[in-house]
């Protein structure tokens, strides 16, 4: 399977494709030849003495030194190595193929001035399984020079790599693939490295993993309900249209459907007329994380898919314009909405839980346990949702407004996105813990009400869902370890097994 890039179609699926399951890349005809006009143009600007940041002077403080033709090698060389400034932990090699997916596909657009022969070798890398190493900190997320630094010394030869799995030099990899270092002229240091590929490229696989765990989450939520014989009437369809909010409708439409048949539908004279809010408003707050996940796609589209470079260069009218399209505070603000609205989704989870083990509300024994004198079940396990979830309120602080006056001044604001998305990764992790910890309960629940009630009805979805959960989690009929159980839970939700069962079964 190839990945056509042209510039202006990358979606998320497709950048997917490329990163996590090595796709190969090729640049589409068209692109390839804007290219060699932009570089075309950039030399007759310079020919006519015209000063061009990042090109004929320096960069940063030192924008008003002039680089003269002779030196373009060795300037552009050195402004790589210079910034080369990243600090570990090292990016997956799936977040480094994003990355130059994302860097390639941006040049592509034409408004860089790059030489042609270093969009290539973003796509021979790519193609030949060549990553660089590059450490995930060190941007401010104002260009993520000091990491995409990385990317420019492998291709001069230097640095480490990933080869095919395999870490070695730079220059091992090449004489391995029979590919020459390229050699920086004009612009093309600064084209390496300052953009916000690296920020864009951690934060579109966030994205792509949250929109599958926002089902996931909805299917979950569903189980619990029916563990908790709880009400289905917020999930009504004519109430949740008045309300007119998009990822509300969706999300209860889920929860709906995987209850297809379940025994919760039915009435029940011991049901509660109304639940804890945990469970009566559980599928609303996950339409607020589509809401939220709706926003935050939309400009990650649109910087996957245009030019971020300063300056830039406007082919049509033959000129290069300093400008501040590095700009990335719409997106990085983004994230941090992500990361409000995901406490919320872990709190609710977690509440969920805690009301659960209550006997008063569930008519089960406390804690789920299937035998109240010598089995404690759930009780312990509350002390680890309860950490997950204060990591994730911690997490989710907001912090793209914290930043220094750097480079004499003169980059005076930062938008922090590398550091913003990787905590937003880690709220991510942290939720699939807490929603498989969920799913523990839940089943715990089901279990004990068939073993008392008989064999209830479970919905169309939510029926798949619980027996391949049971498969790697069994019920808990006396205590043991519950450290792999927790394990096995994640790992169910992280695979996204129970979705695909759930999803079979509703032939989605």
């Amino acid at each position: 399977m190839k990945i056509i890039l042209d510039g202006s179609s990358l979606s998320l699926d497709a950048l997917w494709s490329v990163a996590c399951e090595g796709a190969e890349v090729e640049i589409a005809p068209e692109a390839l030849e804007r290219l060699e006009e932009s570089r075309r143009l950039v030399y007759d600007l310079a020919d006519d003495d015209v000063p061009i940041y990042g090109f004929n002077t320096g960069v940063g403080w030192n924008k008003d030194r002039h680089i003269t033709t002779k030196f373009f090698k060795f300037y552009n060389e050195n402004l790589v190595r210079s910034h080369t400034l990243g600090m570990e932990p090292e990016a997956s090699e799936a977040e480094v193929r994003a990355a130059m997916a994302i860097r390639l596909n941006c040049l592509l657009r034409g408004h860089t001035g790059i030489q042609p022969m270093i969009a290539q070798r973003y796509a021979d890398f790519l193609n030949l399984r060549i990553h660089p190493v590059l450490p995930e900190r060190g941007s401010v997320g104002e260009a993520d020079i000091s990491v995409l630094s990385h990317i420019g010394i492998a291709m001069i030869g230097e640095g480490d790599v990933i080869y095919k799995g395999t870490r070695m030099t730079s220059s091992e990899a090449h004489a391995r693939t029979d590919l020459l270092p390229v050699d920086l002229g004009p612009k093309d240091g600064l084209a390496i490295v300052s953009s916000n590929a690296f920020g864009a490229a951690q934060g579109a696989l966030v994205l792509h993993d949250l929109l599958s765990l926002v089902d996931q989450a909805d299917l979950i939520y569903a189980t619990s309900l029916e563990g908790l014989n709880g009400n289905v009437s917020p999930l009504d369809i004519k109430v949740n249209a008045l309300r007119d909010l998009p990822g509300q409708y969706i999300s209860t439409s889920r929860v709906r459907e995987y209850l297809e048949g379940s025994y919760v539908n039915e009435p029940d004279p011991n049901r509660p007329l109304q639940d804890p809010l945990s469970y009566l408003g559980g599928a609303c707050v996950h339409g607020s994380l589509r809401d939220a996940l709706e926003y935050v796609t939309k400009f990650m589209l649109i910087q996957m898919n245009t030019s971020d470079d300063n300056p830039c260069l406007l082919l049509a009218e033959r000129r290069i314009v300093s400008c501040s399209n590095f700009e990335v505070t719409t997106l990085a603000t983004g994230f941090e909405m992500l990361g409000t609205v995901l406490s919320h989704v872990s709190r609710m989870s977690c509440y969920r839980m805690i009301r659960m083990a209550n006997p008063v509300l569930t008519g089960l024994p406390r804690f789920l346990t299937p035998e109240e004198t010598h089995v404690h079940a759930f009780g312990a396990l509350q002390k680890s949702f309860a950490l997950m979830d204060t990591e994730i309120r911690h997490l989710s602080n907001p912090s793209t407004a914290d930043f220094l006056p750097l480079a004499g001044g003169m980059e005076d604001h930062a938008s922090n996105l590398p550091h913003v998305v990787q905590r937003i990764r880690k709220i991510v992790d942290n939720l699939k813990y807490i929603l498989g910890m969920e799913m523990m309960h839940a089943a715990q629940a089901l279990t004990l009400r068939r073993q008392r009630d008989g064999d209830l009805r479970l919905g169309k979805g939510t029926e798949p869902a619980y027996y391949a959960f049971r498969k790697s989690v069994p019920w808990y009929d006396r205590d043991r370890n519950l450290s792999a159980d927790i394990r096995s839970a994640y790992e169910l939700v992280r695979s996204g097994q129970l979705l695909q069962e759930a999803n079979k079964a509703l032939g989605i």
